[in-house]
């Protein structure tokens, strides 16, 4: 049986979907362990026992937020190392993609980023050029590290929960090269993080500057909030909440764009998502050529439709 291990960085109180989901594809392909960075709490300790993880492992240091990826990078490789993993699972964030290159060095291991699936001998699926096209790629080397999109795979717990034994592991002083020297809060806003959110609103220049349509639906939907490069670039949002080829990969269940040309750039940040809704006064616009559901008209007047029908209902 394939051994896999889990990356899993500072879960807080409770492990969060798109971690789950790795968990779920782990277990899928074998025997599955969990390298923690950050405190073991109550939540978390159940989530693992829950999900069918049979080892826990901890770094012998406990300051890895203290510098840059590359002391997390030394921990992976080195659980990895000390689990016997075949396959080492990350999530799709920028860190998550810099972690897996370094454990990719260290190990001498091929890595692939952006998966959508992984099969049992460590083939990974893609999603490719703006969605157009599915690929399989499998590294052949011992070991592959593999990066997947949230919003993928279904979480489900183990048939039986297990109980995972803990280990430590020493990590290289080495690593400990660029140390963080200040750190500002940023301010919550409540939504979901756009890469793991099940719903997406995102606005475009069609917006014109005045994103409160596309927050109050956001909000009445529960959703995240995103936006074009356009947008981004105007000021209107922070570039944080950019979908694109220049921006951050999203895969919901529902993306509404809301005033978005839809270019191959943007598409490429969000076309695989499960259901896309398009709204766009220009019945010619390329998004309308990859939504599901499309609605020719102005966003300032569909969508504070749409979120009142949301509240009336929810009501």
């Amino acid at each position: 049986m394939a051994k896999v291990l889990v990356f899993i960085d500072n879960p807080g109180a409770a492990v969060k979907k798109s971690y789950l989901e790795l968990l779920t594809l782990a277990r899928s392909l074998g025997e599955s362990a969990v390298a923690l960075n950050g405190e073991l709490s109550d939540g978390v300790a159940a989530a693992f026992a829950e999900y069918g993880v049979s080892t826990v492992v901890r770094p012998s240091a406990q300051d890895l937020d203290d510098f840059l990826v590359a002391p997390k990078a030394a921990y992976v490789a080195a659980a990895a190392e000390t689990t016997g993993a075949g396959i080492v699972l990350l999530d799709n964030s920028p860190e998550g993609k810099e972690i897996a290159a370094r454990v990719a060095i260290r190990l001498n291991a091929g890595v692939i980023t952006d998966a959508i699936a992984v099969d049992a001998d460590g083939t990974a699926h893609k999603s490719v050029l703006a969605g157009s096209y599915n690929t399989s790629c499998k590294a052949t080397t011992s070991v592959s590290v593999v990066t997947v999109k949230a919003n993928n795979i279904t979480a489900e717990p183990a048939t039986a929960p297990s109980t995972p034994e803990t280990v430590t592991v020493e990590v290289p002083a080495a690593a400990a090269a660029a140390r963080i020297t200040a750190r500002e809060q940023k301010v919550a806003s409540g939504r979901p993080d756009l890469t793991d959110a099940r719903i997406v609103v995102a606005g475009g220049r069609g917006l014109d500057g005045d994103f409160g349509p596309v927050e109050e639906l956001a909000d009445a939907l529960g959703a995240a909030v995103g936006a074009s490069r356009a947008a981004t670039d105007a000021g209107w949002i922070s570039h944080d909440a950019q979908v694109g080829q220049t921006g951050k990969t999203v895969s919901p269940q529902l993306y509404i764009s809301a005033g978005i040309s839809g270019a191959i750039q943007q598409k490429a940040g969000m076309q695989t998502s499960k259901v896309i809704v398009a709204v766009n006064k220009d019945a010619e616009s390329p998004v309308f050529e990859i939504a599901d559901f499309g609605i020719i008209g102005d966003v300032f007047d569909v969508l504070p439709q749409a979120t009142e029908e949301i509240k009336k209902r929810k009501g």
